[in-house]
């Protein structure tokens, strides 16, 4: 069973919408100099020197202890440089902390929070835990409408969040109620062609590529990628971001020649952009390799999926959700080719992955049982097959399952 095609959502900016952190604090000259360099070396791509800049500004805000919001600013910037190069874990810590000391400094219901709250959702939702990121995500959404009023461009982020994130539940019907409300608060404030503008018409392309809505989805998505070209340059995440959504869309028309143009350079970026190891890049990989499996080049597919999958390995830890995936896909490559053993431990060791971090409610269970039995059954082990097909029977037996979801979050900046 070779996992579908990672899309690159809009989190009302690369994927989530948390606007910059508000500003306009008391402040020592020295850390609004550290902030200011760590905000351009993060622009550029410079990691290691905004992780540095930052690290010092944390440091500095807390043996002043003046004012602990320049703390949490601190914190949840530097959380997001290390949420781009991938260390999900420490990110998470940053995020929380900074989170904890807005909530005492200015309480649980300030806009400033929903901004650090958000952040923490796409950090979650790029790990697929949904349910985590729901619940951040309308907190969210409830702080901002209180706070700023239903038709500000913050509440438009988070509903455009909430899209997301319904889409990679598999709710689209909801997931466009919420995104046309977006766009529709989007273009009164901004007009037809600012960045976050083209954030929710991406949403909307990739769901109308799930719906089969050939026409719309083509033109959401070119018209998204028109303006992020305008508007960051050519060589930009966010451009990689829409090409992916594009090739995407002509894989799914059986345009696989221009697909593949448009991925290979969106690789191209990712690398520049964030370095060689980083998840942006293993989710190209591995749509690129779904692009050669579904044109009957395992050959071709297996070195890409091997290579993200240590990365992921790497990022993530090798019990992580997503390693199980991109096992899933090798399984099926290295099937094609006849290497069935081979394949055999990689499905079961996806299937294990998967039983542990989503459970036996999990929508992709089931199908991912019941191929792993049919590959049982070329082994010739037959009894083993049936006692895994009647394991899928008995779960999908015993109620109702969330919607399956065949794409995967790649991109995944909260606003």
């Amino acid at each position: 069973m070779f996992r579908a095609w990672v899309l690159c959502a809009v989190f009302a900016g690369t994927a989530i919408f948390a606007p910059p952190l508000r500003a306009g604090w008391a402040g020592d000259l020295e850390w609004k100099d550290a902030m200011r360099e760590a905000a351009k070396a993060s622009e550029a791509g410079r990691w290691v020197e905004a992780e540095g800049l930052l690290r010092g500004a944390v440091k500095e805000a807390e043996s002043s202890g003046q004012d602990q919001r320049r703390l949490a600013v601190s914190l949840t910037e530097l959380g997001a440089v290390l949420y781009a190069v991938g260390r999900y874990a420490e990110a998470e810590k940053a995020y929380l902390r900074a989170a904890e000391i807005l909530d005492k400094a200015l309480g649980p219901d300030h806009v400033q929070r929903a901004d650090v709250l958000t952040r923490l959702a796409g950090l979650y939702i790029m790990q697929r835990e949904y349910r985590e990121a729901q619940v951040l995500l309308e907190r969210s959404l409830d702080i901002r409408e209180r706070a700023l009023g239903l038709d500000h461009p913050d509440v438009a982020g988070s509903l455009n969040n909430l899209c997301t994130l319904y889409n990679f539940q598999g709710d689209i019907d909801k997931a466009e109620t919420f995104c046309r409300k977006a766009l529709q608060i989007q273009e009164k404030v901004y007009g037809r062609h600012h960045l976050n503008v083209a954030d929710t018409l991406s949403n909307l392309g990739n769901l109308y590529v799930a719906k089969g809505n050939v026409a719309e989805a083509e033109q959401f998505l070119k018209r998204a990628l028109m303006i992020r070209e305008a508007a960051l340059g050519a060589n930009h995440a966010d451009v990689a971001a829409s090409l992916s959504n594009l090739a995407a869309f002509y894989n799914s028309v059986g345009k696989a020649a221009e697909a593949e143009q448009l991925l290979r350079r969106a690789l191209g970026i990712q690398e520049n952009y964030w370095g060689r190891e980083h998840p942006e890049v293993a989710n190209s990989l591995g749509s690129l390799g779904a692009l050669y499996m579904s044109q009957g080049k395992a050959k071709e597919a297996r070195p890409l999926v091997e290579r993200a999958l240590a990365i992921l390995e790497r990022v993530f830890g090798p019990e992580h959700v997503r390693v199980g995936e991109m096992l899933s896909s090798l399984a099926s490559i290295l099937e094609t080719e006849g290497r069935l053993v081979d394949a055999e431990a990689a499905a079961s060791r996806s299937v294990g992955i998967l039983e542990k971090s989503r459970g036996q409610k999990a929508p992709e269970l089931p199908p991912a049982l019941e191929s792993y039995a049919a590959l049982l059954r070329k082994l010739g082990r037959e009894p083993e097959a049936r006692l895994v097909e009647e394991r899928a029977k008995a779960i999908r037996a015993s109620g109702p399952m969330e919607k399956p979801n065949t794409s995967q979050p790649a991109s995944t900046v909260l606003k």
